[in-house]
C-alpha cells in the first residue's frame, strides 16, 4: 500500500509524523508495507510519475485541504488544493486505467438546508470556500465518471471523529481541554446539531468499495444518522472525563453551519453500510486512547 501526503504544518507536522509511524507498525503486525511519498497532490509531474510508477488498482482519494475556518481566512488554499489536487488524481487513474476512484468528500457541501435528514438529492447551498470547493471535486469525479469511463464514487463524510483524529476539532479540543483542567470552548451558542461518524465506520464504508461495483458513479452519505447538540457534547464530555467546571463561549465562527444529519439508505442499500458505534461508545473509545497518547497527541488547548 502506498501513501501520498505532504505533511502540510496545518497542524503538527511532528504529530502526523507520529500517526505515520504508528500505521507502519500496524501494516508490520497484518504482513503488509506501507510505501509513504512525502509530495504535493498540487505537482503534477511528479504526482504522474510516481503514480504510474505504482501503477495501484485502488485510489483512496483522502488528500484535502480541510477547514471550514481556515478557509474563510484564506480561499485560495483548499481551492488548490481540493480542486485541482482532485484533477490531477482523477486525469493520473483515468490513465492508468485504476479499478476505481474514491473520493472523500464532505457533509459542507450541503450547507444550510431546511432538512431534517440530508439526502443526497438535495440542492447543495454550501456557504464556505472550503465546502465549494469539496462540491466542486464531487463535480470533476462525476464528470470522469461520464466522459473518461473512470469508476468513481463520491463519499460525504459527516464530522470523522476518532483515535488520532485532527485535533483542531470539537471532540479533541473538548477532551483535551477537560483533561487538562480547561473549559471546553464553545462557538455560538451551543445549539448548533451535529452528526459525529466514528472513523471505524468511515473505514468500514470505504473498504466495502472494494469489492463491489454497485456504487460506481453514485454520491453517498457516510454518516453516524444520529444527531448531537454541541452543548450536549460538552456535557457529556465534561462528565465522562471528570471535568468540574462548564464550557466556554466564543462568537460564532463565519462559514458554520447549524445542523447536519445524515440520511444513509442510500449506503445500505449500495454498500451495505450500517453504522455501529453510537457518539457516546466513540467518545468513551478517544479518550482512553487520548490517556494513553496524550504524550505525543496533543491537540490545541
Amino acid at each position: 500500500m502506498a501513501v501520498i501526503d505532504n505533511l502540510d504544518p496545518y497542524y503538527s507536522k511532528k504529530l502526523k509524523k507520529k500517526n505515520l509511524a504508528k500505521n507502519r507498525k500496524i501494516a508490520n503486525k497484518t504482513g503488509s508495507e506501507l510505501d509513504f511519498i512525502n509530495l504535493d497532490i498540487t505537482n503534477f509531474k511528479t504526482l504522474e510519475k510516481k503514480v504510474k510508477k505504482i501503477k495501484p488498482d485502488f485510489v483512496f482519494h483522502q488528500a484535502a485541504q480541510a477547514g471550514v475556518r481556515t478557509s474563510v481566512k484564506n480561499p485560495i488554499k483548499p481551492a488548490k488544493t481540493n480542486i485541482l489536487g482532485t484533477l490531477h488524481l482523477l486525469k493520473i487513474s483515468s490513465e492508468i486505467e485504476a479499478k476505481r476512484f474514491i473520493n472523500a468528500s464532505s457533509s459542507s457541501v450541503y450547507g444550510d438546508i431546511n432538512k431534517k435528514k440530508f439526502k443526497e438529492k438535495a440542492k447543495e447551498n454550501p456557504v464556505s470556500p472550503y465546502a465549494v470547493s469539496k462540491l466542486s471535486a464531487e463535480k470533476y469525479t462525476q464528470i470522469f465518471k461520464k466522459l473518461y469511463e473512470l469508476p468513481t464514487v463520491n463519499l460525504r463524510y459527516f464530522t470523522v471523529y476518532g483515535p488520532r483524529m485532527r485535533p483542531n476539532m470539537a471532540i479533541s479540543n473538548f477532551v483535551s481541554r477537560c483533561l487538562n483542567n480547561k473549559p471546553p470552548e464553545i462557538y455560538g451558542n451551543g445549539k448548533q446539531t451535529r452528526d459525529f461518524t466514528y472513523i471505524k465506520d468511515i473505514v468500514k464504508a470505504n473498504l466495502k468499495l472494494l469489492k463491489t461495483d454497485q456504487a460506481d458513479g453514485e454520491t453517498i452519505n457516510i454518516g453516524s444518522g444520529k444527531k448531537i447538540t454541541i452543548n450536549k457534547l460538552a456535557q457529556k464530555i465534561i462528565k465522562k472525563t471528570g471535568y468540574e467546571g462548564k464550557p466556554k463561549y466564543s462568537e460564532e465562527r463565519k462559514g458554520d453551519v447549524s445542523h447536519t444529519l445524515a440520511d444513509t439508505t442510500k449506503a445500505n442499500e449500495l454498500i451495505d453500510y450500517s453504522p455501529e458505534t453510537e457518539i457516546s461508545e466513540g467518545i468513551n473509545k478517544f479518550i482512553n486512547w487520548y490517556k494513553e497518547n496524550k504524550d505525543w497527541y496533543q491537540p490545541l488547548i
